[in-house]
């Protein structure tokens, strides 16, 4: 994979990466979220819509509302409801009226990010297909289940630009943690975007990825390796995650090792559901074929 790690740009400050689109930069960059939350601004007359708010951070929504002052928010996108995306929509939308469109809540909170399990509660839910429509932009909703159950990517048809969320993100692969992250599903929703005619995508955590389909493919290919990476070592005797994770990521820091965790435990559970892999206890075995 080739990732885009570019230096993080000035937080709080609303910069133009389109002409229809601007980026501000919340202040709560990790190990997960890499430089911060990439919120995004679109439209580009006097009504806009925001993407993924952000965390609650009381100078992080103030510089949100600096930026929003003069224009009027007329729709708050939630691609998924995790604590770096989702929490700052409620005050957001009691600052400016604008109702809060997403999925809904994930499963359960799983162990890497925190928040959204059962407390999140969008105004309008959204599904698979649906239009939503503004002043100068028109987005269609894209389910795409695997980081978390309710994801959903946003396709800004005016630019041929999607808002990728956590699906597809260019400084990193995602963390697909069970039980509400589901790698089945992940790949699915990787197949559903390749081919389409998206020009660029944006995803919250870093830069915008130019030539999407080559992406998308280099991503996919990426996780098959993984995965068989995965097989291969339940295979040759390596039974349990934590010998697999010591075995696949020597040398990982030790602020990822639940992320690498969660992601081999996904991966092993697909290979259950593809009877590749049986488990007992702790331990995974090989089915003979």
């Amino acid at each position: 994979m080739d990732f885009d790690l570019s230096p993080a740009p000035r937080y709080g400050v609303a910069e133009q990466v389109s002409p229809l689109i601007q980026r501000l930069m919340a202040p709560n960059p990790g190990p997960f979220t890499f430089h911060g939350t990439g919120v995004y601004i679109v439209g580009a007359g006097n009504s806009v819509a925001v993407i993924d708010p952000g965390p609650d951070l009381a100078d992080h929504i103030e510089a949100l509302k600096q930026a929003l002052t003069g224009r009027t928010v007329s729709h708050i996108l939630i691609t998924h409801t995790h604590s770096d995306h989702s929490p700052a929509a409620r005050p957001l939308a009691a600052w400016s009226g604008a109702p809060i469109y997403g999925f809904g809540a994930h499963a359960q909170t799983d162990e890497v990010e925190e928040g959204g399990a059962g407390l999140f509660v969008p105004d309008v839910k959204v599904i698979d297909g649906v239009a939503i429509a503004g002043e100068g932009f028109t987005f269609t909703a894209l389910h795409t289940p695997g980081h978390t159950t309710g994801h959903i990517c946003y396709a800004l048809a005016e630019e041929k630009a999607l808002f990728t969320g956590d699906h597809v993100m260019g400084w990193s692969t995602t963390v697909i943690a069970p039980p509400d992250g589901n790698m089945g599903d992940y790949l699915r929703s990787l197949e559903k975007l390749i081919g389409r005619d998206d020009v660029t995508l944006y995803p919250t955590h870093g830069a915008p990825i130019p030539a999407p389909d080559n992406f998308l493919h280099a991503t996919l290919a990426h996780r098959r390796m993984r995965e068989a990476q995965v097989a291969a070592c339940v295979t040759g005797g390596y039974e349990t995650i934590p010998d697999i994770v010591a075995k696949l990521y020597a040398g990982l820091s030790p602020a990822l090792a639940t992320a690498a965790a969660l992601t081999v435990q996904a991966h092993l559970e697909h290979l259950m559901e593809n009877r590749k892999v049986s488990r007992q206890g702790d331990h995974y075995l090989p089915i003979a074929r």
